[in-house]
């Protein structure tokens, strides 16, 4: 067994939950116990656990049986320590000081928390606050900066491709325009991907504001090439060209008021410029749920694994990234409040175009 100054470790998952992550707790904690034997306390519900001291010691036979897994052993939330904070009406203290009380209390040498962007925004400000932070990127979106890919996101393509795939019958069958809105709020990722290779013959992503007459003129143009019928992949966060020129605050006041998501705006507004039918499909929740791909699964135990190797080594206040073929710790502070856009020249998006996908633009 390897030596390592640290003798225990809390585990927490936080945020959404994705494929992949419980195979990356296994990754994580197997390797913590058997190469080094840190002792383990799971945290449960993420940093809401941390804050009211919902954590409990776990050995080996609670991490085994998890590989395939979906969802988390651990539990989850997205309680945000730092956003308002309130004292608590019991105690009296600010969840901060509750996390420092039990982060002592459980004897910790370190914390390690799997999560995206939100979970490695907080990991980066306890780690200013003095704590030992190790962070894990996971979220179907793919949008954590500094990391090629994230635990999750390829089961999501998987699951949504398949959905796109199946759509494909029905439009075929009945002239139709299918509407398929997908995760992908801040981030096109997923829609790019499983739009690409699903064969949508158009995509709507957050980053690429989209005209409705550009569209229409499109699948115009495939009906009278004997095609009428289209795939229309909607990222949740797609926005129109108007909309890309509002603040924030109009934005989400223009928002708030459209009637069902953007899948079915978009739905009516193709329908009424076209004169084709439309449906809409919302793929909703389904794109987290369920046991993660096998490429995940290597993934999350190669993140996990590394983790593990950086906790012994007390390469702290990083988070682990794939760049690459290798696997690096990054600092939380380069990843802290960021969003990995899809950059317009992805060479995806390049390739779509030249297959004759339609971007609205």
């Amino acid at each position: 067994m390897k030596k390592s100054k640290v003798k225990t470790i809390g585990i927490l998952t936080s945020g959404g939950d994705a494929p992949g992550l419980n195979t990356a707790i296994r990754g994580l904690a197997r390797t913590c116990i058997q190469q080094y034997g840190i002792k383990i306390i799971g945290i449960q519900n993420g940093y809401r656990g941390l804050i009211l001291g919902d954590g409990q010691e776990m050995g080996p036979d609670d991490f085994s049986g998890i590989l395939t897994r979906g969802g988390t052993i651990l539990g989850t939330s997205r309680t945000k320590p730092f956003k308002k904070p309130m004292p608590d009406p019991k105690t009296g203290l600010l969840p901060i000081e509750a996390i420092k009380q039990n982060y002592k209390k459980w004897n910790l040498d370190a914390l390690c928390v799997l999560g995206g962007n939100g979970t490695n925004t907080t990991a980066g400000l306890l780690a200013e606050e003095g704590l030992n932070v190790i962070g894990l990127p996971k979220t179907i979106d793919n949008d954590i900066v500094e990391t090629d890919v994230t635990i999750g996101f390829h089961t999501a393509v998987d699951v949504a491709t398949e959905a796109i795939d199946r759509l494909h019958t029905t439009a075929h069958s009945h002239n139709r325009i299918m509407v398929i809105e997908l995760m992908g709020h801040k981030a096109g990722w997923l829609g790019l991907y499983s739009g690409v290779a699903g064969g949508g013959d158009v995509i709507l992503l957050p980053e690429i504001p989209y005209h409705v007459d550009s569209i229409a003129q499109h699948l115009k143009q495939r009906k009278i090439a004997g095609k009428p019928f289209s795939i229309v992949v909607v990222a949740e966060g797609a926005l129109s060209e108007a909309e890309s020129f509002l603040s924030k605050k109009e934005f989400k006041k223009n928002r708030t008021g459209m009637i069902g998501s953007i899948g079915y705006r978009v739905a009516r507004e193709l329908e009424a410029a076209t004169g084709l039918e439309s449906r809409v499909s919302v793929l909703g929740y389904l794109q987290r749920g369920g046991i993660p791909s096998p490429y995940d699964r290597v993934l999350a135990t190669e993140f996990g694994v590394r983790a593990a190797h950086m906790v012994a080594a007390g390469d702290f206040g990083k988070m682990v990234a794939k760049c690459g073929d290798s696997f690096v710790g990054i600092p939380l502070k380069k990843v802290a409040g960021k969003v990995k856009s899809v950059p317009l020249d992805h060479p995806a998006i390049i390739s779509a175009r030249d297959v004759g996908s339609c971007f609205g633009d």
